[in-house]
């Protein structure tokens, strides 16, 4: 008999009200080939791209069935041919954008970064996409200096978490807008809360900052490209990525001309930034990264906030959750053995 593992299969196109899209499957495990590694899925992340794939549209998703899951910890359970500076036993991570919700992950060894032994799998696989996604946006594209300015939108989910601390580390005087539900966690986090729903954000911002803030980190989209663009100072710079308002063509063409023309016309800069893109580019600044947030884990100097683990297998559960809104940090999935 065959061998198998479990996995939770995209079989076919949905969104958060059909999640019966997603099936648990038995697959046979397969043989890692040359320059490969197989490994035991021990923590999966989840987030708003899984999400977007229900729907089938997302960019760098294979066609349907296929398995969601964006980042993965786990353990090296085999080697392909060729394969030099792993070993069985090793645990490592990688941002896999799809395959990670199974117990079982073959992929090229070049996209796996060894975990230290001070870092769990648990703390490791939050940070992947996270920490990874605000560390470049703060420090490749904004380059930001100590004593600077810096707003970030949807502050208490799980890429603005990570930005408050980021930020923080690196000197930087943050106001993070959210919810006033989540002005708690935002405090903790060494930010000034925003409460984005008391008036138009750049007139909250300036409240606070009269000539305005020196950047805005926005992972949301839609109305809320011009108020970052209206809190900036000139020449001030808006950083934008994720983009989870954006629905269609149409409203993300449109979202892209308001974050380039839109931040030129009122004297400031805008950028967009994209993790899944810049890696597909160049994998050269992720395997940079991510041992630097490890680093910062082993250290203590940042502490993922998880908004409830999951066992490995119910990704359906984990993803309605996040679609009922209201997260505050990271959603996992995490096998019990591990």
């Amino acid at each position: 008999m065959t061998p198998t593992y479990r996995a939770v299969m995209l079989t076919r196109k949905g969104d958060v009200k059909t999640l019966d899209v997603l099936e648990v499957v038995q697959l046979p495990i397969p043989e890692p080939g040359p320059g490969q590694l197989r490994v035991r899925v021990r923590a999966a992340g989840v987030g708003s791209t899984d999400l977007l794939m229900l729907k089938g549209s997302y960019l760098y998703a294979p066609k349907i069935p296929f398995v969601p899951g964006y980042e993965i910890a786990g353990e090296v359970e085999a080697l392909g041919p060729d394969v030099q500076g792993f070993h069985v036993g090793q645990r490592v991570a990688a941002l896999t954008v799809h395959g990670g919700f199974a117990e079982v992950l073959v992929r090229d060894a070049m996209h796996f970064v060894p975990i230290p032994d001070a870092v769990s799998d648990r703390d490791a696989a939050a940070v992947i996409l996270n920490y990874v996604t605000a560390y470049q946006a703060i420090h490749r594209v904004a380059q930001v200096q100590a004593g600077q300015t810096a707003l970030v939108t949807g502050a208490a989910g799980g890429v603005g978490t990570a930005a408050l601390q980021l930020l923080r580390l690196a000197g930087v005087n943050v106001y993070g807008a959210a919810s006033v539900g989540k002005h708690d966690t935002v405090r903790a986090l060494g930010a000034t809360p925003i409460d984005y729903r008391a008036g138009r954000l750049d007139e909250l911002v300036r409240a606070l900052e009269p000539g305005g803030v020196d950047f805005a980190f926005d992972g949301i989209g839609g109305p809320m490209v011009g108020a970052c663009i209206g809190a900036l100072r000139p020449r001030g710079k808006l950083v934008a990525y994720g983009f989870m308002a954006a629905s269609g063509p149409l409203s993300t063409a449109t979202m892209f001309g308001n974050i380039f023309l839109g931040s030129r016309l009122r004297g400031r800069r805008g950028s967009f930034y994209g993790i899944t893109a810049l890696y597909r580019k160049n994998r050269a600044p992720f395997a940079e990264d991510l041992p630097k947030i490890f680093t910062l884990l082993a250290d203590k100097k940042i502490d993922p906030l998880i908004a409830r683990t999951f066992p490995l297998l119910e990704a359906r559960s984990a993803l309605a959750l996040l679609a009922a809104g209201g997260v505050e940090g990271k959603i996992l999935l995490q096998n019990a053995a591990s």
